[in-house]
């Protein structure tokens, strides 16, 4: 759940394409020759910005860096074949949350709702124009929540849950359980080897990604989210081809490109807010990964072995992704194709 629940943010990364109804348009095929060179510059500047496997060492340390996909794609498996033999020599699998901690909070949401919904504070549609609720209200009932739940939802997970679209959630709903995505592939492959999952953070970290921010901030999470609600089926596919291709910073980069082509906000807004997502979401988090990442591979090392470390794509590359931040703490760093895995279940 709370990989569910910060995926949905993070559209670029939360695609699924369970079934052909659920899949739109690549949207970068919309793009000029313009838009996608300069996408693509971008995206050349940044450490690491194409790859979702990687290897880092460090003395005798090992670490396998995975890029996830955080929802259900039939493309997944062939990534699994290809991890099998590292997955089978290691020595510990770190995620976002294992199973101890997904159940965990889902256990705190029962006993807390108010954790998603504010029952005495002002409502949405105290809060935004009659427009921007009437938009909004729209959106989140084709996504299976009535106005009056969504009037009460808080503005972090009412632009989580405009960022999915009604499709997808439906597939969800009916599979009766987690999206089998990339991370949970992994984890049943530890669970079938006898490897032990570890999570890299607290269970309720979720709940504390937008503490302080102001109304306003609030307010804009929401309109930031808004346009992509229309064309979130679109947006899906866009992400999950770019994905498996391994064009993880270029997301990014179109991200930012479609927010100034549909704006709801005036374009320093817009920035602002792909600041703070950027901060919140990824920032923060890959920084407070470093030590339990290396602790790990640190213990690993002394009994001959290594671990694997499975997370969202977008934690890897740039200045302040998980791989720079290794680097700058004198780890050494390459790209890995899965076609080079080892029968062993050593890494090269």
């Amino acid at each position: 759940m709370a990989k569910l629940i910060l995926g949905l943010v993070l559209w670029a990364m939360t695609a699924s394409l369970a079934s052909a109804a659920c899949v739109g348009r690549d949207l970068f095929d919309d793009l000029s020759a313009a838009q996608r060179q300069a996408i693509a510059s971008a995206a050349a500047r940044v450490p690491h910005a194409y790859g979702t496997t990687f290897v880092a060492r460090r003395g005798q340390a090992r670490l396998l860096l995975v890029g996830t996909f955080h929802f259900t794609d039939d493309r997944h498996h062939g990534m699994i074949d290809g991890l099998a033999p590292q997955m089978t020599g290691a020595d510990a699998l770190l995620v976002e949350a294992g199973p101890e901690e997904e159940a965990q909070l889902q256990a705190r949401l029962a006993r807390d709702p108010t954790l998603m919904a504010d029952p005495t504070g002002p409502t949405l549609p105290e809060r935004l124009d009659a427009d921007d609720w009437q938009a909004v209200a729209a959106a989140l009932a084709e996504r299976g929540i009535p106005a009056v739940i969504a009037s009460r939802l808080r503005p972090w997970y009412v632009a989580t849950m405009l960022s999915v679209s009604p499709c997808v959630l439906a597939e969800i709903r009916a599979a009766e359980g987690p999206p089998s995505g990339l991370d949970h592939l992994m984890m049943d492959a530890a669970q079938d080897a006898g490897v032990p999952i570890r999570a890299l953070e607290p269970f309720d970290t979720v709940f504390t990604l937008f503490d302080g921010l102001t109304p306003d901030e609030e307010i804009d999470m929401i309109l930031a989210a808004l346009p992509g609600a229309a064309q979130a089926d679109d947006l899906t596919t866009t992400a999950a081809t770019a994905f498996f291709e391994g064009r993880v910073w270029e997301l990014w980069e179109f991200a930012r490109l479609d927010a100034h082509r549909h704006p709801t906000m005036d374009p320093a807004k817009v920035d602002r807010q792909l600041a703070l997502a950027k901060e919140r979401l990824m920032d923060r988090r890959n920084r407070a990964w470093i030590g339990p990442l290396t602790r790990a591979a640190e213990d690993a090392a002394a009994r001959g072995r290594h671990v694997v470390a499975a997370f969202g794509a977008l934690h890897l590359p740039g200045e302040t992704g998980v791989l720079r931040l290794l680097e700058r703490d004198g780890w050494t760093v390459e790209r890995m194709a899965l076609e080079r895995t080892t029968t062993e279940g050593t890494l090269p």
